[in-house]
This record gives C-alpha cells, structure tokens and sequence, in this order.
C-alpha cells in the first residue's frame, strides 16, 4: 500500500463524523486521509446511537450516503413518554412545522460511508493508530501513526480530530490552552438487543420509581431496549427474564398493551457523562464529535452533534478552499460550541428528569412528574421538547 505524506486535511478516526467530512471535502475537491486506528470489521460492529435529526438525514444526503438509509431507514413522527402508567405521545411535525427523525442505526450509517470512501473517495487506512499530532500553532502540522506496526508521518495544512476522548488530538491542545467542563451521572445503562419486532411503532421514554426504561429499535424484526441500572453493573447479573420483567414493569400503562419479549442477543452496560471541551479549535487542529464533547445518550444528541460538527466544517473548508475567505472557519468552535451547549442542556434535562436518582427523595419524584405533566399538557412545553428532539436547524 503506498502511504500518503501530504495532504490538506488529515482526518484521524473514522466514525460517522470524520467519514462523513472526508466525503464532504471529497465533493468538494479538497484531498484528505482518513486514519481508522482499528480494522473495518471492528468498526462496522460498533453499537451506538440509531437516532437521525433532520439535519443529519440531509447531510447524508447532501454526501451521497442516503440511498439504503431512504430505503431501509424507518421515520419516526414521535415519541412515547410513559409515567405514573399514563402514555402521552408527542408529535413532531405539528410541533415543529414538520420536522421528524428517522431510525437508522450507526452501524448502518458507518457501513455506507465505507463503502463511498472505498469506492470513489480519497484515502482511508484502517489498522491505521495515531500516535502524536505535531505543530498545532504551524502552518504544517504533523500526524504520526503506525500502521501494521510501521511508523508513518502524514504532513498536513489542517488535522480534524475525529477520534474520541481519549485520543490523541485531543492532547495535541496544551493543557493551558483548553478547558474542559464534565458531569458524571449516579447511574448507567443495561443495553440490549432482542431478536423481537418493536413493542411499539415509535420510541418509548418510561419515567418510574423503578427506574427509567427506553423501548426503541434498529429494524422492524429488532429491538433495542435500555434499563437504568447502577454504575459498575455487570451485564452478566442480568439473566433474560430478568430483563424482561423489568421492562415490562418499568413501562406498563393503564391501557391495553404488551411488552413482546424474544431472544436476547447481545448486553452492555454504557456509563452516563456529559463533557464538554473548548476551543474546539487550536491552530491548524480542530476537535469534532467526542473528541470535543460527551452527551448521554438520553436526549439521542451525540452522533448528531458530530454530524453538525463536520458539516460546519466542511462548508468552512470549502469557502476557504474557493474563496481563500477565512471567516467562517475561524468562526467555527464559537458556532459548534453555540448548538453543543443546547444539546448538553436539553440531554440534561432529558436526562434528570426521567431518571431515578439514589437517594432520591419523594419531593424530586413529583417534580420530575410535574415536569413530565407540564409536557403533556402545555403545548408550548411540548414543542420546546419536540423542536430540541427533531434537532435545530444548522445555521
């Protein structure tokens, strides 16, 4: 394999939102590479997040990644809220003026834009591990990486670190230069997928005094199913009936209903935290998606915000590249950072007032179902849900 030394903008991770810039800079005429510390396999295997905003579903579009997702995607109207056994739906199109989300796993979103890249795109190497991004404040930064165990260098005029939290990019900030703010959460999520046909044609978000319990899904033959459940839980303690049960008493409602149970084909326990990193912008380096910020997962934001994160920039990097104007990539972090905060604070409300805290007191109860009534019966307090669900147009 010939190993590329330079290009305009070297991409580590490859993700949704560095192989959705890399196709986006492709149509655009910019050269880029894409470095995957991990191999293809592990990297289409990855569970994540199966919530499209609108906006995410155009901007796959606009990179010629919404072909299988038109077709095999399932668009969703709304959501469920579920408490003290009361089901109230929202729905987003007559909150929103016609916004919706579409369910369309990441997997499946990673599996197509691998699929473009390898095709007709610019380089992607897998097994590829970034070590050290060099010259943050030059007009020449450096991305060394061993790939099959062979150190590379890669010069670049711009490095996009697409690659997490803990990666390397990240580090290539100086400690003085970033701040980071985070938030950790007294409980996680028992994940599961169940070869079962939804419960349910749209989400289901349960508030109980048992704790919070999702009924979601990835097709129409295969559900997704999450139970709050203590930090340090080991999936193993959670036998199949178990689950079941659970679910089952976390979501019943005073209305003719029934929970579908089936095999149970794979657990995890995913820990809850928000994080957010500022600048997202040092130099010739920028930080996207969870290298520059965390959510949980309740308020369905993080593979969204990435998106956002890399259309904002791509259209950045194109005015630069056509124009030689800028301005709008020098306004780039304060841009991301505006729609990062709102999602964090919408994810956190989503969040803590679904959940059942340790400790928590009956006072907190009836103000989360205060809450929760105050949705159902306000339309105003409906559609600042349904408008912050759907996503916010991107500016």
């Amino acid at each position: 394999m010939t190993h590329p030394r330079r290009t305009t903008v070297g991409i580590i991770g490859a993700g949704p939102a560095g192989l959705l810039l890399a196709r986006l800079l492709h149509r655009s005429g910019i050269d880029c590479v894409v470095l995957e510390s991990r191999d293809r396999d592990y990297v289409e295997r990855r569970q994540r997040a199966g919530i499209l905003e609108q906006a995410t579903v155009d901007a796959l579009r606009a990179g010629g990644a919404g072909e299988r997702m038109d077709r095999e995607g399932l668009p969703h109207d709304g959501i469920e809220l579920r408490f003290d056994r009361r089901a109230h739906r929202l729905d987003f199109p007559a909150l929103t003026g016609g916004r919706r989300v579409m369910v369309y796993a990441q997997t499946e979103v990673v599996k197509d834009l691998i699929a473009l890249q390898l095709a007709d795109g610019p380089p992607l190497l897998f097994d590829a591990r970034a070590t050290a991004v060099e010259g943050a404040h030059t007009d020449r930064p450096v991305i060394r990486y061993l790939h099959h165990g062979t150190a590379h260098t890669l010069d670049c005029d711009y490095v996009v670190g697409c690659d997490g939290y803990h990666g390397v990019t990240r580090q290539a900030v100086p400690q003085s230069e970033r701040r980071t703010y985070e938030r950790g959460y007294p409980y996680s999520w028992l994940g599961v997928l169940a070869e079962v046909p939804p419960s349910s044609d749209e989400l289901v978000y349960a508030h109980s005094e048992r704790g919070f319990a999702l009924l979601s899904m990835r097709t129409p033959a295969v559900s997704r199913l999450y139970l709050q459940v203590p930090n340090g839980t080991d999936p193993a303690a959670w036998p199949d009936e178990r689950i079941w049960d659970e679910l089952e008493a976390r979501t019943a409602v005073d209305a003719p209903w029934k929970l579908r149970r089936g095999p149970i084909t794979a657990k995890s326990v995913l820990p809850m935290r928000s994080s957010v990193t500022e600048p997202m912008r040092y130099g010739r380096v920028l930080l996207a998606g969870d290298a520059a910020h965390i959510v949980p997962p309740t308020g369905a934001k993080g593979l969204n915000l990435a998106v956002a994160d890399v259309t904002v920039l791509a259209r950045a990097l194109d005015r630069l590249h056509r124009t030689g104007g800028a301005e709008l990539l020098d306004a780039y972090s304060d841009t991301c950072l505006r729609r990062v905060w709102r999602a964090e604070h919408f994810s956190w409300f989503m969040t803590t007032t679904l959940h059942t805290a340790p400790g928590q007191t009956p006072f907190d109860t009836r103000l989360q179902r205060a809450q929760l009534d105050r949705i159902a019966g306000s339309p105003h307090a409906a559609a600042e849900l349904a408008e912050n669900y759907t996503g916010v147009p991107l500016p």
